[in-house]
């Protein structure tokens, strides 16, 4: 069969970077990052943070093709900001995000596994 073997979904392959940047040359603080093997779940996500930072202009994603697995995310901001900052920024916020969430369960699971041990 044609269709490429499914680790290659998720390794990054030696000698590729998984992030990469490439500024925008017609448009001034507008930028490309390329995110090697990641797809709309982190595409969206990382969308969705960069539009609630106010200045973030545009933000966007797409899969070039669905046998190539990145994603091209391109931001635009205002001046008092670049899209490196906002790109660190939204990364940042996202990974705070996630650990309040996977702590929130941790203390939820704790609790019910308690209860469970109390007889209830």
């Amino acid at each position: 069969m044609n269709a490429p073997d499914r680790y290659e979904r998720f390794v990054v392959p030696e000698g590729t970077k998984k992030v990469s940047f490439e500024k925008d040359t017609k448009i001034m603080n507008a930028a490309s990052f390329t995110i090697e093997r990641e797809d709309h779940t982190v595409g969206n996500i990382l969308r969705m943070q960069l539009h609630r930072d106010p200045n973030v202009l545009f933000a966007g994603y797409k899969l070039p093709h669905p046998l190539q697995y990145k994603i091209i995310v391109r931001i635009h901001t205002a001046s008092q900001s670049s899209p490196t900052q906002a790109y660190t920024q939204a990364v940042n916020d996202l990974d705070k995000e996630l650990e309040n969430l996977k702590q929130a369960f941790e203390d939820e699971k704790n609790r019910y596994e308690e209860r469970l041990k109390q007889g209830y």
